[in-house]
């Protein structure tokens, strides 16, 4: 799995937890994890975010920086994970 040394991340890992997501929460300080997802949405978030798609063996595919509210992004084909994370995350 991933690690990020400055952000915690948390397994979203229920049905509330994969829909809600982000939505409706400011300031966010730590990153959500969706297990076998390809696709997301930021639809009713209040702050950008950083995504990142891994496939099965945990490994980047693509990143996706700053990504705005009201965006969808599907990730490409072989990608199991997805990783949300607060706008910065990402430096490359």
């Amino acid at each position: 799995m991933l690690k990020f040394e400055d952000v915690n991340i948390k397994k979203a890992d229920n049905f509330f937890k994969r829909l809600l997501g982000f939505m409706f929460k400011r300031n966010i300080k730590y990153g959500l994890l969706f297990n076998n997802c390809r696709s997301i949405h930021t639809f009713f978030m209040l702050n950008k975010i950083d995504v990142i798609a891994t496939d099965k063996n945990d490994e980047i595919i693509k990143t996706y920086k700053s990504v705005k509210p009201w965006k969808i992004i599907i990730a490409p084909k072989n990608t199991k994970n997805i990783y949300e994370l607060p706008a910065g995350t990402i430096k490359k």
